[in-house]
Protein backbone atom coordinates (compact mmCIF):
# COMPACT_ATOMS: atom_id res chain seq x y z
CA UNK A 1 0.00 0.00 0.00
CA UNK A 2 1.01 3.65 -0.33
CA UNK A 3 1.37 3.97 3.44
CA UNK A 4 3.77 1.02 3.59
CA UNK A 5 5.85 2.45 0.73
CA UNK A 6 6.13 5.78 2.57
CA UNK A 7 7.38 4.00 5.71
CA UNK A 8 9.96 2.08 3.69
CA UNK A 9 11.21 5.34 2.13
CA UNK A 10 11.46 6.97 5.56
CA UNK A 11 8.60 9.41 4.87
CA UNK A 12 6.88 9.17 8.25
CA UNK A 13 4.66 12.27 8.33
CA UNK A 14 1.51 10.72 6.83
CA UNK A 15 1.89 7.38 8.67
CA UNK A 16 2.27 9.29 11.97
CA UNK A 17 -0.81 11.40 11.24
CA UNK A 18 -2.74 8.23 10.42
CA UNK A 19 -1.65 6.60 13.70
CA UNK A 20 -2.60 9.77 15.61
CA UNK A 21 -6.05 9.78 14.02
CA UNK A 22 -6.59 6.13 14.94
CA UNK A 23 -5.38 6.81 18.50
CA UNK A 24 -7.69 9.83 18.77
CA UNK A 25 -10.60 7.71 17.56
CA UNK A 26 -9.88 5.02 20.18
CA UNK A 27 -9.57 7.61 22.99
CA UNK A 28 -12.84 9.27 21.97
CA UNK A 29 -14.52 5.87 21.89
CA UNK A 30 -13.54 5.10 25.47
CA UNK A 31 -14.36 8.64 26.61
CA UNK A 32 -17.88 8.52 25.15
CA UNK A 33 -18.40 4.95 26.38
CA UNK A 34 -17.30 5.49 29.98
CA UNK A 35 -18.49 9.02 30.77
CA UNK A 36 -21.75 10.04 32.41
CA UNK A 37 -24.15 10.83 29.53
CA UNK A 38 -26.23 13.08 31.80
CA UNK A 39 -27.89 10.81 34.34
CA UNK A 40 -30.66 12.54 36.31
CA UNK A 41 -29.94 12.64 40.05
CA UNK A 42 -32.59 12.87 42.80
CA UNK A 43 -31.23 16.22 44.05
CA UNK A 44 -31.95 17.74 40.63
CA UNK A 45 -35.73 17.60 41.09
CA UNK A 46 -36.15 21.26 42.07
CA UNK A 47 -33.83 22.30 39.26
CA UNK A 48 -35.95 20.27 36.85
CA UNK A 49 -38.98 22.46 37.55
CA UNK A 50 -36.99 25.66 36.99
CA UNK A 51 -35.42 24.32 33.80
CA UNK A 52 -38.83 23.33 32.48
CA UNK A 53 -40.16 26.84 32.95
CA UNK A 54 -37.06 28.37 31.38
CA UNK A 55 -37.19 25.91 28.48
CA UNK A 56 -40.70 26.92 27.50
CA UNK A 57 -39.93 30.62 27.92
CA UNK A 58 -36.95 30.24 25.58
CA UNK A 59 -39.12 28.55 22.96
CA UNK A 60 -41.91 31.14 23.37
CA UNK A 61 -44.44 28.34 23.64
CA UNK A 62 -47.02 29.02 26.39
CA UNK A 63 -48.24 25.41 26.56
CA UNK A 64 -48.13 24.09 30.14
CA UNK A 65 -46.44 20.76 30.69
CA UNK A 66 -46.77 18.81 33.90
CA UNK A 67 -43.52 17.27 35.11
CA UNK A 68 -43.76 13.53 35.69
CA UNK A 69 -41.93 11.08 37.88
CA UNK A 70 -40.17 8.21 36.22
CA UNK A 71 -42.06 4.98 36.74
CA UNK A 72 -38.80 3.05 37.08
CA UNK A 73 -36.32 5.08 39.18
CA UNK A 74 -38.93 7.50 40.63
CA UNK A 75 -36.93 10.69 40.00
CA UNK A 76 -38.69 13.75 38.60
CA UNK A 77 -37.66 13.96 34.98
CA UNK A 78 -36.43 17.24 33.51
CA UNK A 79 -37.88 18.08 30.13
CA UNK A 80 -36.40 15.98 27.29
CA UNK A 81 -35.16 13.32 29.74
CA UNK A 82 -36.00 9.63 29.32
CA UNK A 83 -35.42 6.45 31.28
CA UNK A 84 -33.01 4.03 29.60
CA UNK A 85 -33.88 0.39 30.19
CA UNK A 86 -30.32 -0.76 29.48
CA UNK A 87 -28.63 1.72 31.84
CA UNK A 88 -31.48 1.66 34.38
CA UNK A 89 -31.21 5.45 34.78
CA UNK A 90 -32.95 8.54 33.45
CA UNK A 91 -30.79 10.54 31.02
CA UNK A 92 -31.06 14.29 30.40
CA UNK A 93 -31.72 15.26 26.76
CA UNK A 94 -31.80 11.57 25.91
CA UNK A 95 -30.92 10.80 22.28
CA UNK A 96 -30.53 7.01 22.15
CA UNK A 97 -28.75 4.06 23.73
CA UNK A 98 -25.89 3.10 21.45
CA UNK A 99 -25.00 -0.63 21.51
CA UNK A 100 -21.64 0.10 19.81
CA UNK A 101 -20.39 2.15 22.77
CA UNK A 102 -22.49 0.35 25.39
CA UNK A 103 -23.73 3.67 26.78
CA UNK A 104 -26.46 6.23 26.33
CA UNK A 105 -25.97 9.29 24.17
CA UNK A 106 -27.34 12.23 26.12
CA UNK A 107 -26.80 15.81 27.16
CA UNK A 108 -23.19 15.48 28.30
CA UNK A 109 -21.62 13.15 25.74
CA UNK A 110 -23.64 13.90 22.58
CA UNK A 111 -21.13 16.50 21.24
CA UNK A 112 -18.26 14.09 21.91
CA UNK A 113 -20.23 11.35 20.16
CA UNK A 114 -20.42 13.56 17.06
CA UNK A 115 -16.67 14.23 17.32
CA UNK A 116 -16.05 10.48 17.60
CA UNK A 117 -18.14 9.77 14.49
CA UNK A 118 -16.32 12.50 12.55
CA UNK A 119 -12.85 11.23 13.46
CA UNK A 120 -13.92 7.65 12.84
CA UNK A 121 -15.18 8.62 9.38
CA UNK A 122 -11.82 10.22 8.55
CA UNK A 123 -9.98 7.09 9.70
CA UNK A 124 -12.24 4.83 7.64
CA UNK A 125 -11.95 6.96 4.50
CA UNK A 126 -8.17 7.09 4.81
CA UNK A 127 -8.00 3.39 5.66
CA UNK A 128 -10.10 2.63 2.60
CA UNK A 129 -7.72 4.58 0.37
CA UNK A 130 -4.73 2.80 1.89
CA UNK A 131 -6.32 -0.62 1.38
CA UNK A 132 -7.32 0.24 -2.20
CA UNK A 133 -3.77 1.38 -3.02
CA UNK A 134 -2.50 -2.09 -2.12
CA UNK A 135 -4.97 -3.93 -4.36
CA UNK A 136 -3.68 -4.69 -7.86
CA UNK A 137 -6.26 -7.08 -9.25
CA UNK A 138 -5.14 -10.21 -11.07
CA UNK A 139 -7.20 -13.18 -12.16
CA UNK A 140 -5.27 -15.91 -10.41
CA UNK A 141 -5.67 -18.08 -7.34
CA UNK A 142 -2.27 -17.10 -6.00
CA UNK A 143 -3.22 -13.40 -6.09
CA UNK A 144 -6.45 -14.07 -4.18
CA UNK A 145 -4.65 -16.27 -1.64
CA UNK A 146 -2.10 -13.54 -0.80
CA UNK A 147 -4.56 -10.61 -0.94
CA UNK A 148 -7.70 -12.09 0.62
CA UNK A 149 -7.14 -10.33 3.98
CA UNK A 150 -6.61 -6.95 2.31
CA UNK A 151 -9.64 -7.47 0.06
CA UNK A 152 -11.92 -8.43 2.96
CA UNK A 153 -10.58 -5.48 4.97
CA UNK A 154 -11.42 -3.10 2.13
CA UNK A 155 -14.96 -4.47 1.82
CA UNK A 156 -15.50 -4.16 5.58
CA UNK A 157 -14.18 -0.60 5.53
CA UNK A 158 -16.64 0.29 2.75
CA UNK A 159 -19.55 -1.12 4.80
CA UNK A 160 -18.54 0.65 8.02
CA UNK A 161 -17.85 3.90 6.18
CA UNK A 162 -21.37 3.85 4.74
CA UNK A 163 -22.90 3.18 8.18
CA UNK A 164 -20.87 5.89 9.94
CA UNK A 165 -21.52 8.44 7.16
CA UNK A 166 -25.29 7.88 7.27
CA UNK A 167 -25.28 8.01 11.08
CA UNK A 168 -23.29 11.25 11.13
CA UNK A 169 -25.51 12.90 8.50
CA UNK A 170 -28.69 11.92 10.35
CA UNK A 171 -27.36 13.26 13.67
CA UNK A 172 -26.23 16.55 12.13
CA UNK A 173 -29.67 16.95 10.55
CA UNK A 174 -31.40 16.39 13.90
CA UNK A 175 -28.97 18.70 15.71
CA UNK A 176 -29.61 21.45 13.16
CA UNK A 177 -33.32 21.29 14.06
CA UNK A 178 -32.67 20.83 17.82
CA UNK A 179 -34.34 17.43 17.89
CA UNK A 180 -33.12 14.22 19.47
CA UNK A 181 -33.39 10.80 17.86
CA UNK A 182 -35.89 9.76 20.53
CA UNK A 183 -38.07 12.84 19.91
CA UNK A 184 -37.90 12.30 16.14
CA UNK A 185 -38.92 8.64 16.35
CA UNK A 186 -41.50 8.97 19.16
CA UNK A 187 -42.96 12.44 18.61
CA UNK A 188 -46.55 11.18 18.98
CA UNK A 189 -45.86 9.56 22.37
CA UNK A 190 -44.01 12.41 24.14
CA UNK A 191 -46.23 14.53 26.38
CA UNK A 192 -44.34 17.84 26.08
CA UNK A 193 -44.51 17.58 22.28
CA UNK A 194 -48.13 16.44 22.19
CA UNK A 195 -49.26 19.46 24.24
CA UNK A 196 -47.10 21.96 22.39
CA UNK A 197 -48.68 24.39 19.97
CA UNK A 198 -45.54 24.17 17.85
CA UNK A 199 -44.40 21.12 15.89
CA UNK A 200 -40.91 21.54 17.33
CA UNK A 201 -40.87 24.00 20.27
CA UNK A 202 -37.10 23.76 20.65
CA UNK A 203 -36.16 24.80 17.10
CA UNK A 204 -34.52 28.26 17.11
CA UNK A 205 -33.07 28.19 13.62
CA UNK A 206 -30.18 26.18 12.16
CA UNK A 207 -27.37 28.56 13.17
CA UNK A 208 -28.52 29.01 16.78
CA UNK A 209 -29.31 25.30 17.15
CA UNK A 210 -25.78 24.34 16.03
CA UNK A 211 -24.24 27.06 18.20
CA UNK A 212 -26.11 25.94 21.34
CA UNK A 213 -25.23 22.29 20.73
CA UNK A 214 -21.51 22.63 20.00
CA UNK A 215 -20.68 25.79 21.93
Amino acid sequence: SDLQKQVERGELLQPLIFVLLVSCSVLLYFKVSLMDPGFVKPEEELEADRNAEQGWVMTQDPSPVKMRRCGYCLVKQPMRAKHCQQCQRCVRRYDHHCPWIGNCVGERNHPLFIAYLSVQLLVLLWGGLVAWSGLHFEQSWDWLKYNIVLLVSFLLIVIFTTVVLLLLISHLYLISSNTTSWEFMSHHRISYLQHSQLENPFDQGIVLNLWRFFC
